[in-house]
């Protein structure tokens, strides 16, 4: 096979590859296409450059989340402590840069190596005991949360070194600088899941624990890789979200672990693992940020905001219930 044949087999590849995306996501997709078009008549804020800007910087913390998240849910657990892994790195980060006055890439990554070795605990436990991942998740939520407050003793850290504030807000070529992170890490998740033997592994024991075993895979490594990246991804939010907000607390990333799990079972990763994608996440995230943008620019208040989002969450998983038993949704039930 010659190098014109074999750059022809890829790009066909990538096109086939990009078609069965479009049509596997095609219900959400023209679920956004509807929002989209609803904003933009109830408001003439929506449509514009400036709110673009503004959904990208709200959707790329979550999208880290949700990229972490994607990695548990397709095994078939959950984790509950991403947000407050996210507090942790982003309170020490700040810490080391405003307080310890250490250089921005190495305080954040010493933000990075504490939330990472809080997920690693997850994943040690998860991994070698029979005890469910949101018990040990909740647990780590707890614990997370409290090395926050008592790392910040209850204050807010305010961070304004120009440096650390230009991951948060600075442009590159007029493009926020999150979204080229958030791209590059898209990629890498994209490539680890349908690229490398750890993704096919993940797809395997979400699809068949049992049968992964008896195949020979080692579940406590996959386990542990898996849980240990979307602490991974959960640090690198946390980071990233104090170059945002120019400040660090304790309450930071508070009920993000929810807005991360509606957007993964709203891009059509299964609770029950073994099936979803980055692309749905990613679809998945857009919609969450979008609604929340648009409720914010109608007036809505907070309150029914959440309600919404669990309305949404519910549908999610109803639908991937149905999808999972084969049955068609009922409407109506004939009274017995």
């Amino acid at each position: 096979m010659n190098t014109r044949e074999i750059v022809n087999r890829r790009k066909s590849n990538i096109g086939t590859s990009f078609v069965t995306t479009i049509k596997s996501n095609l219900g959400i997709l023209i679920g956004l296409a509807v929002l989209c078009i609803a904003l933009t008549i109830l408001t003439d804020r929506f449509a514009t450059s400036t709110n673009f800007f503004n959904i990208v910087r709200q959707i790329t913390i979550n999208l880290y989340l949700a990229i972490g998240m994607t990695f548990v849910i397709l095994l078939g657990r959950i984790d509950l402590s991403v947000g407050a892994i996210l507090a942790v790195s982003g309170c020490i980060s700040a810490g080391m840069v405003a307080l310890v006055g250490l250089p921005v890439p190495i305080g954040i990554l010493v933000g990075l190596l504490a939330g990472t070795t809080l997920a690693l605990c997850s994943g040690f436990f998860i991994s070698r005991t029979t005890i469910p991942a949101f018990i040990i998740t909740l647990a780590m939520m707890n614990i997370a949360r409290g090395i926050a407050r008592v790392y910040t003793d209850a204050q807010t850290i305010p961070v304004l070194n120009e440096a650390y504030t230009f991951l948060g807000m600075g442009s590159i070529f007029g493009l926020p600088v999150q979204l080229y992170l958030v791209v590059l890490v898209i990629a890498v998740s994209s490539f680890i899941l349908n690229r490398t033997q750890i993704g096919r592994h993940i797809y395997a024991v979400g699809g068949n624990q049992q049968a992964a075993e008896y195949s020979g895979i080692n579940i406590k490594k996959v386990t542990m890789f898996v849980f240990i990246f979307s602490g991974i991804m959960a640090s690198i939010a946390g980071a990233l979200t104090v170059g945002r907000t120019f400040a660090a607390t304790m309450f930071m990333g508070e009920g993000s672990e929810m807005d991360a799990i509606a957007a993964v079972v709203l891009g059509g990763t299964s609770m029950s693992g073994g099936k979803g994608t980055i692309a749905g996440t990613v679809i998945g995230c857009i919609i969450i940020g979008v609604l929340r943008n648009g409720m914010n620019l109608l007036g809505i208040s907070s309150s029914w905001q959440f309600i919404v989002q669990g309305i949404v969450i519910i549908l999610a998983v109803y639908i991937d219930h149905v999808k999972q038993e084969g049955l068609k949704i009922p409407l109506i039930r004939k009274a017995a």
